[in-house]
């Protein structure tokens, strides 16, 4: 029987439940470096050659693990009847040496694993777009340092992948005003405890994994993606965590009506939920990024992007809390 100890909740307005200030050794260049959680990466495609089978090509080429690139027109035309962009994909990824590097300080790195991104074209697919969280945007979800080498050398490897996959592209020049304080995490966190009998947690991973999907599909969350990250750390020499897993989380009725107006939240969708116990320790840790991170990095105002974020959170975060306890 899983038994909950905590369950930490954040409020409707979305305050972060993680409010540690960043590092020092964060602020030693924020001033240098663009104040967006996001960047667009965008260049003409009128001759129709860049598609998301060759933007997946050149993150493969890079050394990226390939997660997710899914059609979402597919099942928005099934669904309502409508699409927005000629193209439009949901694509994640990781870099399981970037994770063995990090996790074992800051297992938040979850969060980013998979990392997501938003592909998409204009109406007539005359541009190819892709959004992403920025350095900045991964530090601040993270609360990993902007200065960390590890997470700026991946940032950079990103960035050399954008440039690979899309030619001649350009950075886009944003200016969201609401962007968060890099002291602000805006992460959802649970807490529960596994019996993990004789210390072999599998039945207790296999019955949380069980009624967390059985409970979640009915109510129309999808899950795209699966990583198993402690065989991958293990691999690489950390041997820190009983266990440390990831799944992929999306709505349809999520990310239909908000990618009408902001495409560019694929930067965040599908959104990462991780949960993980370090050995010789009780605490079973969980957690996602808030939707607070959507709002806030793209000045999400209208309620027909809002809406549909916050009642999926709460729901998300009441049926989880619903299986811990």
């Amino acid at each position: 029987m899983i038994k909950v100890i905590l369950s930490a909740f954040i409020a409707l307005t979305f305050i972060s439940c993680n409010s540690a200030s960043p590092k020092v050794e964060a602020k030693a260049k924020v001033a240098e470096k663009p104040q967006q959680d996001i960047s667009i990466f965008k260049t003409s495609n009128v001759d129709g050659k860049i598609t998301p089978t060759t933007i997946e090509k050149a993150f493969e080429t890079s050394g990226f693990s390939i997660d997710g690139n899914n059609n979402m027109n597919k099942p928005f035309s099934k669904r309502f009847g409508s699409t927005w962009y000629k193209t439009y994909h949901l694509f994640t990824f990781h870099d399981p040496d970037m994770v063995a590097k990090l996790v074992e300080q800051y297992p938040s790195v979850g969060l980013i694993t998979p990392l997501s991104m938003s592909i998409y074209s204009d109406k007539n697919g005359t541009t190819m777009s892709i959004s992403s969280p920025s350095l900045r945007g991964m530090s601040r979800m993270t609360q990993i340092p902007m200065t960390n080498p590890v997470l700026v050398a991946f940032a950079d490897k990103v960035e050399k992948a954008l440039k690979l996959a899309l030619p001649n592209g350009k950075f886009q020049t944003l200016n969201y005003k609401k962007v968060a304080d890099l002291n602000r995490s805006l992460e959802t966190t649970f807490e529960t405890e596994f019996e993990c009998a004789g210390g072999d947690c599998e039945d207790d991973i296999d019955a949380f994994q069980d009624e967390f999907e059985g409970e979640m599909e009915p109510l129309g969350f999808l899950f795209p993606g699966y990583i198993g990250v402690n065989d991958e750390i293990i691999d690489r020499g950390v041997d820190t965590f009983d266990f440390y897993n990831t799944y992929s989380v999306c709505k349809l009725e999520v990310i239909h009506p908000v990618s009408k107006v902001h495409p560019e939240v694929g930067a965040f969708a599908p959104c990462t939920f991780y949960f993980y116990k370090k050995k010789n320790e009780k605490i079973v840790h969980m957690g996602f990024p808030s939707v607070q991170n959507w709002i806030l990095s793209t000045d999400m105002e209208d309620d027909y992007s809002i809406k549909p974020l916050i009642k999926a959170q709460n729901l998300f975060k009441k049926t989880v809390n619903s299986i811990i306890e």
